[in-house]
């Protein structure tokens, strides 16, 4: 399959599209402005009520009949770019690709993801899903939400910065274990009560237990070796201890004098500098290392790294000037978005020693799947799927603003008018967009034919995405299948969904196995490392008017990581749908008090929409349970575990995210998905 690059194939296409739009574009401007006046966010009402001489009122008397004839007169202009415009879109490719090359300050800060050769340890991916509800602005208020193009950049602002913020990965790889353990880390030191979008400071009140057994330091507060205690992976007392405490033989010292020059652990003496500690070079492969003595950090005979102990801390970009480009409103203050809060586009770090066990409040299941609620996006997202990403200025925005860590994106999906599946006229593409930090080599669009009432006005389907995201040893792709898709929104209409998951399941069957020929340069099948579905489904797990759905065999094909089985979620599983008329609240206004209340039972009874059933929670037993305040999930990321044989899948962690808290209606989450081959490396 071709990428498309251009909306269309032929530049005269685009120029006459562009001409269309010029004329069509000052119609559709003053009517969203026009209704736009007339419907008042709880916002705004609280502003006007709080300040009895705002002239809101009169500009609103003023503006209305002034958008009104200006519309008239630009109804002929519309009429005849409208007349133009709606044939065109025969012509046009069902979405737009775009790849930004990473510059060297990007490569450094990981924006684009290695596709270094795939270790039967295997490799971990994070995936995200966010309804971000960029709709034009006179729509997007019926959901209690204004200034959609500040909006979109201020999501995209948010959402790379929480991807691209500060992390630490241990990787330990044991003789007798191949299977990965890995430990993403929201912050860098001690301490942390909770994870925060805003400001990352160290807690001064830990305390760092002492360990007098340790030959490198007395206090586990400056080692970079022993930074956990127990979890420490060289042992600090006895026989089993790799680094001799006395005499000649200390690779550490080898003088016996502890602030040498030479000592790669006391560089110069100071606990503080920026440089490796180990390595007096920076370089983990540094040939002047007195520890690694072969040269390679994983060599048998390094006493420091007997397991393969790998440490890595990446750091997030500077805020990236961006270029506004034609017909766009003025930014203003983001801090209008969410009622007087500060926007939390900036970070400010300290690097200090951490503890494994407090570095975030996560919590483990029954399952054995940890899970958090989170102000982050997790560090190194490696795609996202958003939805109701309709608006088209709100797009070229958002899309300016993530493609400075994810260089692969695929956005303005879908059809527009007659085109396709559209038996109805489509004012509004499907809304989806995806964003990757890995190669993509196909895509595929489908549009749901079934649409019903208002949502039959927008192009709403599924985009399937086949990334390359390693090469094995014997040369052959190692890839991935991604589903991208958001359902039918209207209450009661099981029986649609039903049937676009239906055509889901078909589609996606049909794109992988057009897409799994052996590739033509090597003749080599590809690997499937994972296949994974995200979006907003519009139905929950709890309610009953949602048991169709739930019976489902796209629950038979695809795990759902926060489900037990129909009709009952796993304890630890929250709703992802906000109260619309409380979104500008003061306790949900920013990330992080938004966080503080989905961690309370009563704050989620508050401000999340619950099932319609809202007392009890039928299981799949026919049973009653209680719903325990956790409201409505209708936003889902699945995946399959039978893609590759013999591969292992577990999923390290799931989030919900507030870190979008005032500029969306929903939750986000997102899911840590480790794949491994089960086999020895050789």
């Amino acid at each position: 399959m071709v990428l498309h690059t251009s909306p269309y194939s032929s530049a005269f296409l685009r120029c006459l599209t562009s001409l269309s739009w010029g004329f069509i574009f000052p119609c559709y401007w003053l009517l969203d402005r026009l209704l736009a006046s007339c419907v008042a966010t709880s916002l705004e009402k609280r502003r006007r009520s709080q300040d009895p001489c705002s002239f809101v009122t009169l500009y609103v008397l003023v503006s209305t009949p002034l958008y009104l004839l200006l519309l008239l007169a630009s109804l002929p202009f519309a009429l005849m770019g409208f007349l133009l415009w709606a044939p065109l879109q025969a012509a046009r490719h069902p979405y737009l690709y775009t790849h930004r090359s990473p510059n060297k300050h990007q490569a450094e800060q990981g924006g684009a993801a290695s596709l270094a050769d795939w270790r039967p340890q295997g490799r971990s991916f994070c995936f995200g899903s966010a309804n971000v509800c960029l709709l034009p602005d006179s729509l997007a208020r019926f959901n209690n939400l204004s200034e959609t193009q500040r909006r979109a950049r201020e999501v995209g602002k948010r959402i790379r910065n929480g991807a691209s913020r500060p992390q630490i990965k241990i990787y330990i790889d044991s003789p007798t274990n191949t299977s990965i353990s890995a430990v993403s880390f929201s912050s860098l030191v001690t301490g942390f009560p909770r994870t925060s979008s805003l400001d990352q400071r160290p807690d001064n009140t830990a305390e760092a237990e002492p360990l007098t057994g340790c030959p490198v330091h007395n206090s586990s507060a400056d080692c970079p070796i022993h930074t956990a205690g127990a979890d420490c992976p060289i042992p600090t007392t006895g026989d089993d201890c790799p680094i001799p405490t006395t005499g000649d033989d200390c690779p550490i010292h080898p003088t016996g004098n502890q602030s040498s020059s030479d000592c790669p652990v006391h560089v110069a003496g100071g606990g503080n500098t920026p440089e490796c500690p180990l390595h007096t070079a920076g370089a983990h492969n540094s040939s002047d290392c007195p520890v690694h003595t072969t040269g390679a950090q994983n060599s048998a005979d390094c006493p420091m790294h007997a397991s393969g102990v790998q440490i890595s801390i990446s750091a997030p970009e500077p805020d990236p000037p961006e270029a506004e480009t034609g017909n766009h409103q003025g930014e203003g203050d983001a801090e209008s978005l969410t009622g007087g809060v500060p926007s939390n586009n900036t970070l400010s770090h300290r690097t200090s020693m951490f503890k494994k066990h407090s570095a975030r409040k996560r919590r483990q299941g029954d399952d054995g799947i940890d899970h958090e609620i989170s102000a982050f996006f997790p560090a190194n997202l490696d795609f996202l799927c958003l939805q109701e990403v309709f608006d088209h200025r709100a797009t070229s925005r958002l899309r300016r603003q993530l493609q400075h860590y994810f260089p692969y994106i695929l956005s303005d999906v879908g059809r527009y008018a007659w085109k396709g599946c559209c038996s109805r006229f489509k004012f509004l593409n499907s809304g989806v967009m995806l964003v990757s930090r890995y190669p993509i080599l196909d895509a595929h669009y489908e549009c749901y034919p079934n649409g019903r009432g208002e949502d039959a006005l927008a192009a709403k389907g599924a985009l399937f995405v086949k990334v390359q995201v390693g090469t094995s040893h014997q040369e052959q792709r190692v890839v991935g299948y991604l589903t991208c898709t958001h359902l039918h929104a209207i209450e009661g209409d099981a029986a649609v969904r039903c049937e676009q998951l239906d055509l889901l399941l078909e589609w996606g069957t049909d794109f992988r196995k057009a897409t799994s020929r052996p590739s033509e340069e090597k003749g080599l099948e590809d690997q499937v490392a994972f296949d994974v579905v995200l979006g907003d489904l519009n139905f929950d797990n709890c309610s009953s008017e949602d048991k169709l759905e739930q019976q489902h065999s796209l629950f038979t094909q695809y795990k759902d990581p926060c489900r037990l089985g129909p009709g009952e979620d796993k304890p630890w599983a929250l709703g992802t749908l906000l109260d619309t008329s409380r979104l500008y609240d003061e306790e949900v206004s920013s990330p992080e008090s938004l966080q503080k209340v989905m961690e309370n039972e009563e704050g989620r009874k508050e401000y999340l929409v619950f099932p319609t059933n809202k007392n009890h929670c039928p299981n799949q037993k026919g049973r009653k349970i209680p719903l325990k305040g956790n409201g409505r999930r209708i936003d889902y990321i699945l995946y399959s575990e039978a893609v590759q044989q013999d591969w292992k899948m577990d999923i390290e962690e799931f989030s919900f995210i507030t870190q979008l808290a005032g500029l969306t209606d929903h939750l986000s989450v997102a899911m840590r998905l480790a794949v491994s081959t089960g086999e020895e490396e050789p």
